[in-house]
């Protein structure tokens, strides 16, 4: 099956992890093997993250593969796929690093497995530098559906920096083919709601106070419309360590999802952190896209293996996009076109992003 190698530049464009996330998922599917030089080059400190390896080495394990290059700090990784196989795996950072992006590289394989698999992700669930697993299971797990991917996490223990503890249970079926896409018509913001919480020791006002500076900020711009943001303890045998946070959440009359959070730190008010994510959620609302800027390069993977043409309206482009985009192309047939939004209700910064699909198959169903 691996007869085919793909050599990568990991200092390209984005840089970082997702290079290796969007890479290894689709080598796996594709029964192909990669090598990646520079890994993470565009980062502060280079390499092998704990995260990113836990990540191949689930791939690795989800196909019975080989993985050289696999240390903390390793510049140069190779993988060999073989058959993607069902069944039980656990993978764990053993840190605070995000079981979200270690979701995000082993969901698309077992969509192509030999029969359903249910996935352990240990580490941190809600992390800074990635989607927070609230994110994943109000904006990224409806979205993804659309494609006809049916899944079902459960979040088990949440666990914030610096020591995560948490973990999730990824049960998925295969699928014969993902289905194509058309997200173009964003309609009306219809109501807007969330939740700011606090865990272990932290005291309940954090979240109170959150939750209210969020609304100000949000009721500045937008004056009628229902908004309800909950300020919750999470609860003791259901969190690990000490965090607190904010997710708001805004649904459109089309359907579509957008969402935006931030993580308390040490030092800032919290007043501070509502109102990072209220103008965060703002801004992916003020453009005429039918996803916002976190969803936008998680999208690429799925329309790259559909059965024809998606066609989605986003906002400005991230260049965690033009990265997915870019190694999609590399290693597989896809092709992708980006046009800017030519139309009344649209603006400069609204986008069509379309990809011809190669119509993956699993040649198991």
């Amino acid at each position: 099956m691996a007869a085919t190698t793909f050599e990568l530049d990991g200092s390209i464009m984005e840089g970082g992890g997702q290079i290796l996330r969007v890479s290894a998922a689709l080598s796996c599917i594709q029964g192909a093997s990669i090598k990646i030089n520079n890994v993470r080059a565009g980062r502060s400190t280079p390499g092998l993250r704990p995260q990113h390896l836990s990540g191949l080495e689930l791939v690795r394990d989800l196909c019975a593969g080989q993985l050289e290059g696999g240390e903390v700090g390793s510049t140069e990784v190779t993988l060999t796929t073989g058959k993607i196989k069902g069944g039980d795996y656990t993978a764990d950072t053993k840190t605070a690093g995000s079981v979200v992006l270690l979701m995000q590289v082993s969901l698309p394989c077992v969509l192509f497995a030999d029969s359903p698999s249910v996935l352990c992700l240990k580490g941190g669930t809600n992390a800074e530098m990635a989607p927070q697993i609230d994110y994943t299971l109000t904006v990224f797990k409806p979205m993804v559906e659309r494609f006809g991917v049916h899944f079902d996490c459960d979040l088990k223990m949440r666990g914030y920096y610096p020591k995560g503890g948490g973990e999730i249970i990824v049960k998925t079926n295969p699928v014969k083919q993902l289905t194509p896409v058309t997200l173009t018509e964003r309609g009306t913001i219809t109501k807007i709601y969330g939740r700011a919480f606090v865990a272990g020791v932290l005291p309940h006002k954090l979240a109170k106070d959150m939750s209210a500076a969020a609304v100000r900020y949000i009721r500045k711009e937008i004056k009628d419309l229902y908004i309800n943001i909950q300020s919750v303890r999470e609860k003791k045998d259901e969190s690990f360590g000490n965090g607190n946070g904010i997710i708001l959440v805004a649904e459109s009359s089309t359907g579509c999802v957008f969402a935006a959070s931030a993580l308390g730190k040490k030092g800032v008010y919290a007043d501070k952190v509502g109102c990072e994510a209220a103008e965060m959620l703002l801004r992916n609302t003020r453009h005429n896209g039918c996803v916002d800027e976190y969803m936008q390069d998680q999208m690429i993977i799925f329309m790259a293996l559909a059965n024809g043409t998606s066609r989605i309206r986003t906002g400005p482009l991230t260049l965690h996009t033009q990265t997915a985009i870019h190694i999609a192309e590399q290693l597989t047939k896809a092709k992708f076109t980006v046009t800017k939004a030519e139309d009344q209700d649209s603006n400069e910064d609204t986008h069509i992003i379309e990809c011809q699909g190669i119509g993956m198959t699993n040649a198991s169903l």
